[in-house]
């Protein structure tokens, strides 16, 4: 069935964007111009009443500035550890818009009688995020569906607020040059424009049920195209608990192994299976269902990568589990690093080694044995100190969702207090690694799913 068109479509309109500009000039310049006030007067940066200053400007505003502390917050280096953990408590404090507003929106999309297309449409949002929420429903045949509704004039928004995000980059790059955030500033561009098409979303669905649907611990929502728009997504409704519930119940480990180990399989059988990976992991894309497995929700993050830069990965891999210097300089330069010197590669290894340590020990154990409670954090200061002195260094865009799917999915594990043996699931999955196969599969996924490489 075909996709519906929406009835009043929107655009990127110089006006929307001037009020966006004014509403989040006003919250971010005021954190910028206490900043330039300290570095004027020669005093040292105080970087957690900085970060509060950020977290308290952007805690007011609605749309892509909360997606992009999102995204900020759980890509490694991209921010100090002070903003990275203030932004992070904005991701689920999104309020949700009334009904009225939901009312228009949905005539805007379905037309004056859409509500003749259910039988029912609950008027609260089930859910509310950065750039729209999502109301239950039930379908005219009785089944239980998901309405995702975009907020209005966020084609204006996220162009205001990638302008926005250049400023926020400039104001820490300033005092802390070890990162070259140019890549981190056009990744997350992309991820964000690409957000706001429904339809490619509903594409995206679609690729994950074609690379899910042998999982039996993995479930994806299915897309209705009839009641779907460019800024409506109508989907299957998954029942589940989110993971703060799901802990809360003091599940034994046993259950909390099964959750984890089906969130292994969730992002890496699509990764090393396809190419693809899902480049969200936070807390609010997936649910825990009564089984233990779990549903993925959110398919607006989806990267597709070259079969070249999966064979990277797992020759990083296999570099560090041999000690083959040689090995580890040509993946890094397959991921896209350019300009290495011996002391960065140095320095790249020691992050490696943390990430890939799990998968390199034959045993059941934590994703982090040692450290803080923040996964990865005590190494990222380490790595980040050591880039500062020799840096910049630039991560390529590929590098970006590849990591912050590591570490984010990292964090989830050290939530369940999982004890896994990674090494063997990791194994399973390469174990027939063939990167033409992979280049065949993936081809074939995308074309059933109605998507292109470039998509």
């Amino acid at each position: 069935m075909a996709e519906r068109k929406s009835k009043s479509p929107e655009r990127n309109r110089l006006t929307g964007r001037v009020r966006r500009y004014a509403k989040v000039g006003t919250a971010v310049g005021g954190a910028a111009a206490r900043l330039a006030g300290e570095r004027f007067l020669g005093l040292p940066l105080d970087r957690a009443r900085h970060a509060a200053d950020l977290k308290a400007a952007l805690g007011g505003l609605k749309g892509p500035l909360m997606k992009v502390a999102q995204l900020l917050s759980t890509i490694p280096d991209a921010l100090p550890d002070e903003y990275a953990a203030e932004l992070a408590g904005l991701q689920s404090n999104a309020p949700s818009m009334g009904w009225n507003f939901v009312k228009r929106r949905m005539a805007a999309e379905l037309g004056p009688d859409w509500q003749k297309h259910f039988r029912s449409f609950e008027q609260e949002a089930a859910a509310a995020a950065s750039l729209g929420q999502v109301h239950r429903a039930l379908s005219l045949d009785g089944h239980r569906l998901a309405c995702k509704l975009q907020y209005p004039d966020m084609a204006s928004a996220v162009e205001a607020d990638i302008g926005q995000l250049k400023l926020i980059l400039a104001i820490y790059g300033r005092y802390d040059r070890a990162i070259d955030s140019a890549n981190i500033h056009a990744e997350i561009a992309a991820r964000l424009r690409e957000e706001l098409d429904y339809r490619r979303e509903a594409k995206h669905m679609r690729l994950y049920g074609e690379m899910l649907g042998t999982e039996k611990s993995v479930h994806v929502p299915v897309p209705v195209p009839a009641l779907s728009t460019e800024r409506l997504l109508t989907m299957s409704w998954l029942e589940g608990k989110p993971l703060k519930a799901f802990l809360a119940e003091k599940p034994d480990i046993a259950m909390r192994n099964k959750v984890a180990l089906a969130m292994f399989r969730a992002w890496y059988a699509p990764f090393y299976g396809f190419g693809v990976i899902h480049g969200d992991p936070h807390l609010g894309n997936y649910t825990v269902r009564a089984d233990g497995s779990v549903n993925l929700l959110d398919f607006g993050c989806i990267r597709v990568f070259p079969p070249k830069f999966v064979a990277g990965v797992i020759d990083l891999y296999n570099a560090l589990e041999t000690g083959n210097r040689a090995l580890a300089v040509e993946a890094y330069e397959n991921w896209g690093f350019e300009g290495l010197t011996a002391e960065i590669i140095d320095v790249l290894n020691r992050w490696a080694a943390f990430v890939y340590g799990p998968l390199l020990e034959d045993r059941s154990r934590l994703i982090q044995e040692a450290g803080s409670g923040s996964y990865g954090r005590e190494v990222a200061e380490e790595v980040h100190a050591e880039l500062r002195r020799l840096g910049p260094v630039k991560p390529p865009r590929e590098f970006l969702l590849m990591d912050r799917a590591a570490v984010g999915l990292g964090s989830v594990f050290l939530h369940l207090k999982a004890e896994v043996n990674w090494h063997r699931l990791f194994h399973g999955l390469i174990a027939d690694f063939d990167v033409k196969k992979l280049g065949q599969r993936q081809r074939q996924a995308l074309k059933a799913a109605g998507l292109t490489a470039a998509e």
